[in-house]
Parts: structure tokens; C-alpha cells; sequence
């Protein structure tokens, strides 16, 4: 068996040392891509004199969604070279550093570097994404099968982990600092979060390597009969089919929904409002960077001893966050008056996540279990009633109107609902394909899910570019409405289908 937690060995929060590896891997990635993703539209929209490329809000969430959605299409080509011939483990590392060699180019501001930066990415995604969940996967047999939810819900706080503060950070430098340097910063974690891994990946035992790097003691897990596997890979292609209606309305976050907080929504802060946003944002800040510093001297003191390295670079990482951190919020503070940046809003999905994974996953354990199409449908609907709150924050605002002042409330209530949304599809989908793949398909059923997430990305620029055609035809609140109405639609849909899924995945719940 892939086992490489022994009894009373070393454990965090119950879960193996090994996972918090793959926790602050993750992190740095989606650090990278999060923070390079919220300058992106930005970037591409402001004028020439204040260092953006002027290009319409059309043409910008386009070629953000050509991006976004082929950085989740090669997953599935990715997940296949794992499967075959590099390992999991090896594509994770080769990934880590194409990514970080694509946002080294976007430090050089012409075009021809930018969209190479952006091809790297994209390619570096596609061996890393997939197969850093594979083995997260992997890390749960028969001996610890009931920790394997809970694992993926850690190691998806991980992953917005990265989102907060590749956001917050980010986004605050390019905003206020300078483009390129927002940029560079993103490329500056993804390297020493690879070289992290790459150190300390021996904690995997043979978890994730290639048949040609595995000395022959691990034994295979029983494949269920193939028609049973044919029925559970049919039942991951529907839930990845109806992903699809999720990300492509979560997804405005980067696009319509930047564009709304940056020129439709009332940032402005002054006096009392203004002191009272930076208490509440040194607070975001802060007390997450002091529960990622816990888990890190929680690994340190199970795992420094045999991977120095990799630890130190995690510890000059965390200080390299508290640094930043700190110098933002004096920064700050200096100010006598202040906006909320459009790119912050971006950071209360995580935040949320953050703060309302471990009720979810109590509530999934103790209070109310349904399967996954149930969870899945409700995820839908959540996320639509998060841009009705939208629509009908919108409904003031005239047609073909270019600015408004729509209070902020609107806004963080969209966030709040599409994050309780995300916690009952994104983390339920993995646990499901790993328990429904059979392993020596784990990779390709993974590329499979982030293949759908592609369509869902590309929709979503496709019909964010439609913001200015339909809000003036008809309204910015009908634009919002038809984010609203298709997840519900969907969510009803998949809601129905509750049986003949449970069928097809043959007593897993």
C-alpha cells in the first residue's frame, strides 16, 4: 500500500505531515496565479499614462478568458503525461518551474514577453494542477479512508490561502506600486514554493512517482469491476459537466465583477469609515497570516529534521508575508485618506472560505450529509442568489451608464453567497473524483474536471465582454441577472438527477 504515515507518527490536525506539504505548495501556486489574475483585466484596461496597455473592457475580459480557460484545459494533457510517463510528482515540480519562468517574462512590459509569460503559465498549470491533487488523493487508503474529505478541505483552505494574499498583495503593489512589480511578485513565491517541494517531497515515500521510479514494494489497489468503473466514470463527467455552470458565472470575479467594484461601486473612504476599513483589513490580514504561521511551526516540528531545506524556504516565505503585510498596512495607515481598491474585493472569497470551511465541514460530519448531486445543486443556487444580490444592487444604476456609486454592501453579500457556494462544489468535486477514479486513471479524471473548468473560464470572458453591450441595451441588473437565473437553473436540474447519480456511483456517497 501507498502508505507513508506510520501509527502515532507526526500528525496536524490529524492529517499527515505530508499533506501540509502539498497545503503550502498549493498556496504558493494559486499566490501566483490569483495575484497575476487580479491585475490582469486592470492592467489591460488602464491608460497608457498610468502605465496600462488602454485596451476596451471587451477585448480585456476576452483575452482573459482565452487565458483562464486554457489554463485549466491542459490539465487534461497534464494529468495524461502523469499518468504515463513522468509520475505525479515530477509534473508537479517541471510545472512549478514553467510558471515561475512565465511570470519572470511579465516583468518586461511589451507584448511579446507578456504573452509569453502568459503561454508558460498555461502550460506550467497544466503539469501542476491536476496532479498536485492526485496525490493529496493518494495520501488516504483503507487504514485512514474517513480523513480524506477533511484532507481535501485543508488542502483547499491552502488553495485560498494563496488566493487571499496573492490577491491582497498583488493586487496592492500593481495598483498602487507598479504593474511589473505586481507581476514579479507573483513569480517570486511559485519559485520557492517548487523549490520547497522539490526538497521535501521525500516525504511522499513512493506516492506520486513514476512506474520507472518505484522499487516494486507497492501493492495495487483492487479495481472495482469494470462495469462499476464505467458507471463512476460517467458519474465524474456529469459533475464536471455541471461545473461548468458554476465557474462560468464564479468566474466574473476576475472580469465583470472587477470592473464593477472598480467603476460602479462606491470605494471612497473617508474619516471614520476610512479608520474603521483599516482596522477591519489589518485584521483579514493579520489573523490569517497567524494561522498559516501555527501550521508552519506545526510542520517544522514534525519535518525539519529531515527536510532543513525545504522548511527554511517555507519560513523565509511566511516572513517574507509578514513583511509585506506589515509594510502595506503602515503604509496605509500614513494616509489620511483612502479608497478601497478595486482589486480587494477579490480577497473576501478566500477570506470567507477560510472562515466558513471548518463549519461546513462539522456540518457535513455531524448535522446533515446529502450526496454529492444534492451538495452540488445547492452549491448552484448559492452562487446565483450571490448575483441576485448584484442584480438588485445594480437596479439604481441607468443604462449605458459608465460610473455609479453603489454602496459596497452588494458586493461583499455576492462574496459572501459565492463562497458558500464554492465550499459545496469545489472541495466536494475532488473527494469525489479521487474516490470514483480508479488510480491508474487518478490523473486523466483530474484533467478531465479542470477540463470542464476551461469551457466554464472561457464562457465566462466570453460573456463578461457583453457588460457594456447589455448594460446599455438594457441594464447593468439584467447583466447580473442572467448569472443569477442559469446556476439556479442547473442547481434544480442537477438536484433531479440525484438518483440515477447515486446509482452510477455504486455505494460511494
Amino acid at each position: 500500500m501507498n502508505k507513508i504515515q506510520t501509527p502515532g507518527a507526526h500528525t496536524i490536525l490529524g492529517h499527515p505531515d505530508s499533506l501540509f506539504v502539498l497545503f503550502f505548495t498549493e498556496m504558493w501556486e494559486r499566490f501566483s496565479y490569483y495575484g497575476m489574475r487580479a491585475l490582469l483585466v486592470l492592467f489591460l484596461v488602464t491608460t497608457a499614462a498610468k502605465g496600462g496597455w488602454g485596451w476596451s473592457r471587451a477585448d480585456a475580459t476576452a483575452l482573459y478568458g482565452w487565458y483562464t480557460g486554457l489554463v485549466y484545459l491542459t490539465p487534461i494533457l497534464g494529468g495524461y503525461i502523469a499518468d504515463k510517463i513522468l509520475g505525479s510528482r515530477r509534473s508537479v515540480v517541471l510545472g512549478g518551474f514553467i510558471i515561475a519562468a512565465g511570470h519572470a517574462c511579465l516583468l518586461f512590459d511589451t507584448p511579446a514577453m507578456f504573452y509569453t509569460g502568459l503561454g508558460l503559465v498555461v502550460a506550467g498549470t497544466g503539469l501542476f494542477k491536476p496532479n498536485i491533487s492526485a496525490i493529496v488523493g493518494q495520501l488516504y487508503t483503507k487504514d485512514n479512508e474517513g480523513g480524506r474529505d477533511g484532507g481535501y478541505t485543508l488542502f483547499y483552505m491552502g488553495v485560498n490561502s494563496g488566493a487571499f494574499f496573492g490577491i491582497l498583495l498583488c493586487g496592492y503593489i500593481g495598483e498602487k506600486i507598479s504593474w511589473p512589480m505586481g507581476f514579479g511578485l507573483a513569480g517570486a513565491f511559485m519559485i520557492l514554493g517548487a523549490i520547497q517541494f522539490y526538497f521535501g517531497q521525500g516525504i511522499f515515500g513512493e506516492i506520486g512517482l513514476a512506474k520507472s521510479q518505484q522499487s516494486g514494494t507497492v501493492v495495487a489497489e483492487e479495481e472495482a469491476a469494470p462495469h462499476i468503473v464505467a458507471d463512476r466514470l460517467k458519474a465524474i463527467c456529469v459533475f464536471s459537466f455541471f461545473t461548468i455552470f458554476f465557474w462560468f458565472a464564479f468566474e466574473q470575479a476576475g472580469g465583470s465583477m472587477t470592473i464593477f467594484a472598480s467603476d460602479y461601486t462606491d470605494r471612497a473612504l473617508v474619516g471614520t469609515s476610512g479608520m474603521l476599513f483599516k482596522i477591519v483589513n489589518s485584521l483579514m490580514t493579520v489573523i490569517p497570516t497567524i494561522i498559516l504561521s501555527w501550521l508552519l511551526i506545526k510542520l517544522f516540528a514534525g519535518t525539519a529534521k529531515r527536510y532543513l531545506l525545504s522548511n527554511a524556504l517555507l519560513v523565509l516565505c511566511i516572513g517574507l508575508i509578514w513583511a509585506l503585510v506589515i509594510w502595506m498596512l503602515q503604509r496605509e495607515f500614513a494616509l489620511d485618506q483612502s479608497s478601497v481598491p478595486a482589486t480587494w474585493f477579490g480577497v473576501l472569497n478566500s477570506f470567507f472560505l477560510v472562515i466558513l470551511a471548518p463549519m461546513f465541514s462539522k456540518m457535513w460530519e455531524k448535522y446533515w450529509n446529502p450526496s454529492g448531486p444534492v451538495k452540488f445543486g445547492v452549491g448552484l443556487i448559492l452562487l446565483g442568489l450571490g448575483f441576485a444580490a448584484l442584480s438588485y444592487g445594480a437596479s439604481s444604476i441607468p443604462a449605458g451608464a459608465k460610473t455609479a456609486s453603489v454602496g459596497m454592501v452588494f458586493l461583499i453579500a455576492a462574496y459572501f453567497f459565492h463562497t458558500m457556494g464554492e465550499l459545496c462544489i469545489s472541495p466536494v468535486g475532488l473527494s469525489y473524483i479521487s474516490k470514483l477514479a480508479p488510480p491508474r486513471l487518478l490523473g486523466l479524471m483530474f484533467g478531465v474536471w479542470f477540463l470542464n473548468t476551461a469551457i466554464a473560464n472561457k464562457l465566462a470572458g466570453f460573456s463578461g465582454s457583453y457588460i457594456d453591450h447589455i448594460s446599455e441595451t438594457y441594464s447593468l441588473s439584467v447583466f447580473f441577472l442572467i448569472f443569477t437565473l442559469i446556476p439556479i437553473a442547473a442547481g434544480l436540474v442537477l438536484m433531479m438527477l440525484n438518483k440515477w447519480m447515486e446509482k452510477k456511483m455504486h455505494g460511494i456517497h
